[in-house]
């Protein structure tokens, strides 16, 4: 009787200091809840990416071209060469690292540049001029030399990717992850794809001039490119490529300005001289009469110079024009106010020596 009375005391207990645990814990802090207009835009977003991403897997897998079919031999590559009438000339080679080959009766070839059916065509033509009626040759890449090729920007695995054969955008953005998506980091509409220049001993003849050194850049757009199917965006890539993918909602002032960068346009209309004020304005010695967005054009590998009067707008005479996700803003130095400026220091500079100003 008296167990069995202690055990239900016990239970009270316990039931007792359950109540007041509860009652003292505190309560969880709401959390705030993103505004209405924001998750719809971050649904969105999220789903177009998702949409792409999945272009990017399909292509990958279904894919059914030849994958080397249009690779253009290189250094280091090393050819399997036949030719079924002759078995003396029959020969595996390493190409040099100038981009010829020596072959039995035909001496140096130079097949840099050129695919495995450009150099078959070759050496059958210059065994039909010289020794057989009608060769039949084949030239099979048994090694690929390593090609680096890297990705940066809003991809799921950024990096630097050694490669095999030829590769497209498609395949380095399959390999690469794919897009990636989530707050902060939905990648944006276009793609850079940045080319070094190639080596002097890759420039023909005729294209020998200054762009042979200027890196190139060319301007994807990916919903373009994945959503609408046109595969003629999907570039080849070469050796020391770099593919750059910038998080969308995002515009970049530079110049003259106070603070230059890249600031978030996102969910939002902004204008130049708004997105101005986010760089904390201009630098004394700015021309914003001089002003120039920098836009690439959609669906083109281009990109489009609008020049904007700041002096104009804000004397509400100008058009403050809206701005795009990527616009990039200039604001170049005046001249004249440079110089003026220079004056006005070096005067306060006298100034600060005893000199007055009567004095100059």
């Amino acid at each position: 009787m008296i167990q069995r009375k202690l055990f239900s005391l016990t239970l009270i207990l316990l039931f007792g200091f359950l109540l007041i645990f509860c009652a003292s814990s505190p309560s969880p802090v709401p959390q705030k809840s993103p505004a209405p207009d924001q998750m719809i835009e971050q649904i969105e977003s999220s789903k177009q990416v998702k949409a792409m991403n999945e272009r990017i897997l399909m292509s990958s897998l279904s894919s059914k071209k030849e994958p080397y079919r249009d690779y253009k031999i290189g250094p280091e590559d090393l050819l399997e060469i036949s030719v079924f009438e002759e078995e003396k000339l029959n020969k595996t080679v390493r190409v040099s690292s100038q981009g010829n080959i020596s072959l039995p009766l035909l001496g140096i070839l130079r097949v840099k540049g050129l695919t495995a059916y450009e150099l078959e065509k070759e050496i059958r033509d210059l065994l039909v001029e010289k020794y057989l009626q009608d060769p039949h040759v084949g030239v099979f890449i048994k090694e690929y030399r390593n090609q680096q090729i890297s990705v940066i920007g809003a991809v799921d695995k950024p990096g630097v990717y050694d490669v095999r054969g030829q590769k497209t955008i498609l395949d380095l953005l399959a390999i690469a992850g794919g897009l990636s998506s989530g707050a902060e980091k939905d990648a944006g509409q276009l793609l850079f794809l940045i080319r070094p220049p190639r080596p002097e001993d890759e420039v023909s003849d005729e294209k020998k001039d200054s762009d042979g050194q200027v890196p190139k850049t060319f301007v994807i757009d990916l919903e373009e490119l994945l959503i609408k199917g046109d595969l003629a965006l999907n570039l080849p890539l070469a050796h020391g490529d770099v593919i750059n993918i910038p998080v969308s909602g995002k515009i970049f002032v530079g110049g003259e300005v106070r603070r230059p960068g890249g600031f978030p346009l996102k969910g939002k209309k902004m204008t130049v001289t708004q997105a101005i004020a986010m760089a904390e304005g201009l630098k004394p010695e700015a021309d914003g009469a001089e002003t120039r967005i920098f836009r690439y054009s959609e669906g083109q590998m281009g990109k489009e110079i609008v020049s904007v009067n700041l002096n104009s707008i804000h004397k509400g005479m100008g058009e403050d024009r809206l701005l795009k996700e990527n616009d990039i803003i200039i604001v170049p130095k005046s001249g004249v106010k440079t110089f003026f400026i220079g004056l006005r220091d070096t005067v306060k500079g006298l100034i600060g020596f005893g000199f007055s100003l009567g004095s100059l």
